[in-house]
C-alpha cells in the first residue's frame, strides 16, 4: 500500500507568513500578501499536479472563497489533479449536493473528493441560516449522508428524519465514480457519523500516540457498524535540506506573530465549539514556549490559525521518517500545506517525496508503483537520499 498526498489551496490568500483564519476567527481576519486570485490558485494547483500530489483540499467557511465554484474553475486549468472539496451539509440540500457531485464527475471525470464539514461554530452557521446546535448538526449530517449515498446508488429516496425530509428524490445521472467521503471530528457525535458514512476519517495533526488512540476509536465504531474506514491526517510542513534550515524557517514564522495577534486569535479560538480545536489549543496553551510537542511536530501554526495547527518541521529525511511513523499507525493519506503554498509544495515534492518513493511508500499518480517493503519494525526504512543535487542544463 503506497501513501497518498494532497496539497492545499489557500482560497483566502497566501503569504510568506502564516495567514490566520478558521474556527472562531472573525470573518475578514484572513488574508495575505498574495490574493486568492484564480491565477494564483492555478499556480498552486499546477505545481501540486506537477510534483505528484493526488489532490488539493479547498476549505469552506465565511473566511474563504466557495470551494465548489473555485475548484470547478481550476479543473479547467489542470489535467489530472483531484479536488477535495469541503462543504457543509447544513447549507445545501442533500439532493442538490448529490447532483452537484454527479455534475462535477461528469465534467471533470474522477477528480472529485468530498470533505464533509459539519461546522463547529454556531455563530458562523447562523449567518448561513442554520440555527441547530452542534449535536443536532451532527445528527443532520448523518441524515444528509444517508440520503446522498442512496441517491448515488441510483435509488429513489423517500426520507423523513428529524432534520431532513425528501420525497421521490432521484438523480438523472449518478456520479461515476462515486466520490469518496472524507470526514473529521473528535467529539462522540462526530465519531458515530464517521463510522457509519465516511470512507476516510481525517484527523488534524496530533502527536502519534493521540492519533493512534483516534484510529483505534474510529476503527471500533466502524467495525460495530459493519464497515471499514481509511485514515488521513491534516498537517502543515516545513522541510529543508537540513534540520537547522527548517527550524530557522519555523522561528522566522514565529517571529512574525505579535503577542497582540496571538492573544486576539487565541481569545477567538477559545470560544470554538469544536472538540478538535480544543485539542489543538491544548498542544500549546497559547504559549510560544515548548512548541515541539513531539519529535518534528511543531504546534506554532495554531497560535494564529484555527483548524489544523501543527507542522512537521525538519530535514527532508526527518520529515519522511515522521510520515513513515504515522503510516505505521494506520495513516494512508496526508493533506499538507505550507506558507507560501507554491514554494513549500516544491520543498516537499522535491525533498521528501523522492525519499518516500525510494522506500516504496509513494508512487507518482498514474505511474503505478512498488508496494512498500515491510521491515522488522513494521514499516519500510526511509533511505538516505543526498540532500543536495546540483542540476546541470543540457544533461539528460
Amino acid at each position: 500500500m503506497t501513501l497518498t498526498f494532497h496539497w492545499f489551496l489557500p482560497t483566502y490568500g497566501d503569504s510568506r507568513h502564516v495567514v490566520g483564519g478558521g474556527h472562531g476567527v472573525p470573518v475578514g481576519a484572513a488574508g495575505g500578501q498574495r490574493a486568492a486570485t484564480l491565477g494564483y490558485l492555478t499556480q498552486i494547483a499546477r505545481a501540486a499536479e506537477q510534483l505528484g500530489f493526488e489532490g488539493a483540499l479547498t476549505p469552506t467557511g465565511a473566511w474563504c472563497e466557495d470551494a465548489w465554484l473555485t475548484t470547478a474553475m481550476l479543473a479547467r486549468e489542470t489535467e489530472r489533479l483531484k479536488f477535495l472539496v469541503a462543504f457543509r451539509p447544513g447549507v445545501v440540500a442533500p439532493t442538490l449536493a448529490a447532483q452537484m457531485a454527479a455534475t462535477f464527475q461528469r465534467y471533470a471525470p474522477g477528480r472529485l473528493l468530498l470533505n464533509v464539514v459539519t461546522g463547529g461554530e454556531s455563530h458562523e452557521q447562523r449567518a448561513y441560516g442554520d440555527f441547530l446546535d452542534k449535536d443536532a448538526r451532527y445528527a443532520r449530517t448523518g441524515e444528509f449522508l444517508s440520503i446522498v449515498r442512496d441517491l448515488w446508488q441510483g435509488r429513489t429516496v423517500d426520507f423523513a428524519g428529524e432534520h431532513l425530509r425528501v420525497e421521490q428524490a432521484r438523480l438523472a445521472r449518478v456520479p461515476d465514480p462515486v466520490p469518496p467521503v472524507y470526514f473529521g471530528g473528535s467529539s462522540a457525535a462526530a465519531g458515530e457519523v464517521a463510522a457509519r458514512f465516511s470512507d476516510v476519517y481525517l484527523t488534524w495533526g496530533e502527536p502519534p500516540e493521540q492519533v493512534a488512540e483516534k484510529i483505534t476509536w474510529i476503527r471500533k465504531l466502524a467495525a460495530d457498524a459493519g464497515r471499514t474506514v481509511r485514515f488521513g491526517i491534516r498537517l502543515h510542513v516545513i522541510t529543508r535540506d537540513t534540520a537547522d534550515q527548517a527550524w530557522a524557517e519555523a522561528r522566522r514564522l514565529l517571529d512574525g506573530f505579535s503577542p497582540e495577534a496571538i492573544s486576539a486569535v487565541q481569545e477567538g479560538l477559545a470560544r470554538s465549539e469544536s472538540e478538535g480545536q480544543r485539542r489543538m489549543l491544548a498542544l500549546h496553551g497559547g504559549s510560544t514556549d515548548g512548541l515541539e510537542v513531539a519529535p518534528n511536530l511543531w504546534a506554532g501554526i495554531g497560535l494564529v490559525r484555527g483548524g489544523a495547527g501543527t507542522a512537521l518541521v525538519g530535514s527532508h529525511a526527518e520529515v519522511a521518517e515522521r510520515i513513515s511513523e504515522y503510516h505505521r499507525l494506520g495513516i494512508e493519506e496526508f493533506v499538507l500545506s505550507g506558507h507560501p503554498h507554491v514554494e513549500e509544495a516544491y520543498w516537499f515534492g522535491e525533498g521528501v517525496l523522492p525519499r518516500l518513493a525510494e522506500a516504496g511508500l509513494w508512487s507518482r499518480p498514474g505511474a503505478g508503483g512498488a508496494a512498500a517493503t515491510s521491515t522488522a519494525s513494521g514499516g519500510p526504512d526511509v533511505p538516505d537520499v543526498p540532500d543536495v543535487q546540483v542540476p546541470f542544463a543540457g544533461r539528460a
